[in-house]
């Protein structure tokens, strides 16, 4: 996908009114206060092709090195926050939120902005071992964990 496409299904989920149960639509799932969607999504089903892997954690990369400065120009600088707290109560038995749980247990930490009555979140997954990569974006009116 482009940018301009992330950019617009940024947009679109800014804009959405949220389901009152949880669906999943498109590239992503929807409930009660929150979207989800994944922008570049790691495949494991390449078998032992790890120059296929390779390439796709690099595109992931670039994906998310072109869409942070855009998002910033349109929002302003946004929060970094680290999800290592969050992802302790998780462990620790704690019921962390949706569109938050997913995320907590996927990233490590998260660029977020607050526009208005909802916060966006722009995650990225890097699998520390190995070529694993993924991009992901919240948009919620939850606060974050």
């Amino acid at each position: 996908m482009t940018t301009a496409h992330h950019l617009r299904l940024i947009d679109g989920m800014r804009t959405r009114v949220f389901p009152a149960e949880r669906i999943r639509s498109g590239s992503g799932v929807s409930g009660p206060g929150y979207h989800t969607a994944s922008l570049h999504a790691d495949v494991d089903h390449w078998d032992d092709d790890e120059a296929a892997r390779l390439q796709h954690r690099a595109q992931c990369l670039a994906e998310h090195d072109a869409l942070l400065p855009l998002l910033t120009s349109r929002w302003g600088e946004p929060q970094v926050i680290s999800l290592w707290s969050a992802q302790e109560r998780m462990t620790a038995g704690e019921e962390i939120p949706e569109a938050w749980a997913g995320t907590v247990a996927g990233c490590e930490y998260l660029q977020l902005w607050r526009i208005e009555d909802r916060w966006i979140a722009l995650g990225l997954y890097l699998e520390e071992d190995g070529p694993g990569c993924e991009l992901n974006v919240v948009v919620t009116e939850i606060d974050p964990p």
